[in-house]
């Protein structure tokens, strides 16, 4: 019997990432959720945040308010 992985997430990672193996990848499992995990280990577990955390997040990353790195 084959696994049913109709309903399997798409996982995406940003467009900016290079080749330095340091990424995140994002997926929208439903609409109430999207999960980040570790693109190096793509088994391992994955945080789950409610569309509007994730979107705060996102704009607060994009004004630089949690400092260089």
């Amino acid at each position: 019997m084959n696994a049913d992985n109709s309903s399997a997430p798409v996982w995406r990672k940003s467009s900016y990432s290079g080749a330095n193996g340091q990424c995140v990848e994002v997926a929208v499992p439903g609409p109430a959720s999207v999960a980040v995990r570790d693109s190096k280990d793509p088994l391992g577990p994955a945080l789950t945040f409610s569309p509007e955390a994730w979107a705060a997040f996102v704009a607060a990353a994009g004004t630089d308010a949690f400092g260089a790195v």
